[in-house]
């Protein structure tokens, strides 16, 4: 039985050794893969995938799949006669193959974004739902192979609310693809637990009387809050539904934050705020199309030949064409991941730098851009107000104030949004987990609970 947290940034494991949470190790990934596949096709992604399921499960995956195997299976010979691997890269091995040639391949950041969106067609469903099982079939294999045995029972992590405009059906049809794809790799057992009430499980074994806790958990995808009601004598119980006393979430994560400090740091250096020959301001759409990864219709605007026909005409008519061109190399070259990927890393670094300069030499020699905490802060007010909106939603939804506020998410470890939320709560102290594993280890202890 393991806690398995399929998160928008990171996939982690855990499971329980002596009643302690122990982190898998996930192969080459060490403790924590990036949330990313590459494949040299789009089409050949099913084929893979057919080769690892169990075979149990194969059967009825060719029967269903069996259109898209075959022309995965026309591509893969296609492949073949150029020499190129019809096998799947993941995490960190996945961003080298998309860098090193953006222009070819597939290349996938964050699935778990896209699971909630509305309007999917089948087929678009059917290839999220794959890329999940190919993912969570690369995990299940490195983890039994590091636990030694077969690993049947999981507690998969979700938000409060997925990234969706559908409310509860949003999180339905998100539910049922991580169920799918879950059970089509060989778990036979799967629950699900809700994020920051995982985090607060691995916060309430620290505990030595009950209290109040509130959880503030900003992901990679989302911002989830929940209100608690924790403690020594409760933590043994299965059914804690009436101590979770409020709770909210909204899509708002790390990757809000990369997207918008791409926008404000990055984007002027690729035409973003300049002039027309005109002297009127020169449209904005494209730059947001360019910037936003996770919204799958923006992406598929961006780069539709339409779109680039647009561009070329915005490079004519710009007071500064050089720069248009730089968004118009990202169009023709797809280095959408790329660019937001520079805003990702130049977060990173200003967690330890008050400024940081950014390489964008992929866009041209020697362009480069200025960035600074500031910038990080001016990028993001309106998400930080929308957290603020969250907890104090949480808070009068509990109808009770927190004794204790334990924070965690992978996005929470930096300056800027550490010192809003101390000024949000001024009279209670902040305690911080493991910003990246809390999560995890509770899924592992919940899955503990339930399965033994």
């Amino acid at each position: 039985m393991i806690g398995f947290d399929y998160g928008t940034s990171n996939c982690a494991v855990a499971t329980m050794v002596s009643n302690t949470p122990k982190m898998c190790n996930l192969g080459d990934h060490g403790k924590f893969m990036p949330s990313t596949l590459y494949s040299a096709s789009r089409d050949t992604i099913v084929n893979w995938l057919s080769k690892e399921i169990p075979q149990a499960q194969r059967t009825a995956f060719n029967q269903q799949r069996q259109m898209q195997l075959n022309k995965g299976q026309s591509t893969l010979r296609e492949l073949a006669y150029d020499d190129i691997s019809g096998e799947l890269s993941f995490g960190q091995q996945a961003l080298k193959h998309y860098l090193e040639d953006p222009e070819e391949g597939y290349y996938i950041k964050s699935p778990k974004s896209f699971l909630g969106a509305s309007g999917l067609h089948p087929q678009q469903i059917a290839l999220f739902e794959d890329i999940v099982a190919a993912m969570m079939s690369h995990i299940k294999t490195n983890t039994e192979n590091d636990l030694g045995r077969e690993v049947t029972q999981a507690v998969i992590g979700r938000p409060i609310n997925f990234q969706g405009l559908q409310g509860e059906k949003s999180n339905q049809q998100a539910i049922e693809i991580l169920t799918s794809a879950a059970k089509r790799v060989g778990f036979k057992d799967v629950e699900f637990q809700f994020e920051p009430v995982a985090a607060g499980f691995e916060f309430e074994a620290t505990l030595s009387k009950e209290q109040r806790v509130l959880v503030v958990d900003i992901g990679g995808g989302t911002t989830d809050i929940s209100m608690l009601l924790m403690g020594p004598k409760l933590s043994p119980l299965i059914d804690r539904q009436r101590h979770l006393l409020g709770h909210s979430g909204q899509r708002i994560g790390g990757n809000d934050l990369d997207i918008q400090l791409t926008m404000r740091g990055l984007m002027p250096s690729l035409g973003l705020d300049s002039l027309a020959l005109t002297g009127k301001p020169m449209p904005t759409s494209f730059h947001w199309q360019a910037a936003s990864i996770n919204n799958i219709n923006d992406q598929t605007d961006f780069y539709s030949g339409a779109n680039e026909r647009a561009l070329r005409e915005l490079v004519k008519q710009a007071a500064s064409p050089e720069l248009v061109a730089r968004l118009l190399k990202v169009q023709q070259e797809k280095l959408s991941y790329q660019l937001v990927n520079s805003g990702e890393r130049a977060k990173i670094a200003l967690t330890d730098s008050e400024e940081h300069q950014v390489d964008l030499s992929y866009l041209g020699d020697g362009i480069s851009a200025q960035v600074t905490r500031d910038t990080l802060l001016q990028a993001n007010r309106r998400h930080l107000q929308a957290i603020a909106k969250l907890i104090d939603q949480t808070i009068a939804q509990a109808g009770c104030q927190p004794d204790a506020i334990f924070v965690t998410g992978g996005s929470a470890k930096s300056p800027v949004l550490h010192h809003f939320l101390q000024q949000h709560f001024q009279q209670t102290q902040l305690i911080t987990g493991d910003h990246f594993a809390s999560v995890t280890a509770g899924l592992a202890r919940w899955s503990q609970r339930i399965f033994s």
